[in-house]
């Protein structure tokens, strides 16, 4: 499974296949630092030093995460929140800065058991990231809530949708329709004696 790191997300997958690999989604990793490069970036105008040494750290995590080296790149972000915590800076996003990193930390802690060598396993030509899925998905329901679209979804009708689809691939809809409708449960052990008795 590559999942998006989420506590609801890994236990499902958990539930589902408990032999099975859980991986970190490379994309959400990437968004993460991009978020913290960002912030780094802004800090560089305030203090040019600190701002690249940040910049520096987060280019060396990225290439820890990537290789699968775990224990250096979680290291590398304990000193990257030390060093911004120590900055002294009129950075106006230093606090959302520090918040960032802290929680990236807590990100990668979580899921450091799906953290793999990434670069080993994209050469060998398998997927690391969901992002492929997640652009068609995003694709397709804005083209279904577009104005223009003729069979334009609401929010309600997309939801609705979400759960029957949900339930057809986990087996439960026949149990949700026969909560609905009792005599459908009926019909269907009169149906199968008919059939046995033929």
């Amino acid at each position: 499974f590559i999942t998006d790191g989420g506590e609801e997300v890994r236990s499902l997958a958990e539930m589902i296949g408990p032999a099975s690999e859980h991986v970190l989604d490379w994309f959400h990793i990437t968004i993460r630092i991009t978020v913290l490069r960002q912030f780094a970036q802004g800090l560089r105008h305030h203090d040019e030093e600190a701002g690249n040494g940040m910049l520096d750290m987060l280019s060396r995590i990225k290439w820890y995460l990537w290789h699968g080296n775990t224990h250096r790149a979680r290291e590398e972000i304990d000193w990257l929140l030390d060093d911004a915590d120590a900055t002294e800076t009129d950075y106006p996003n230093m606090r959302k800065l520090l918040t960032a990193i802290g929680e990236f930390r807590s990100y990668i802690g979580s899921n450091h058991a799906s953290l793999i060598n990434y670069g080993e396993r994209y050469r060998s030509g398998e997927r690391i990231s969901s992002a492929f899925v997640e652009a068609t998905v995003n694709a397709v329901v804005s083209k279904r809530f577009a104005k223009k679209q003729q069979m334009q979804w609401s929010r309600t009708g997309a939801h609705l949708l979400l759960q029957t689809r949900t339930q057809t691939l986990d087996g439960s809809l026949r149990a949700t329709f026969e909560r609905w409708y009792p005599g459908m449960a009926n019909d269907n052990h009169r149906n199968s004696g008919n059939r046995a008795a033929a």
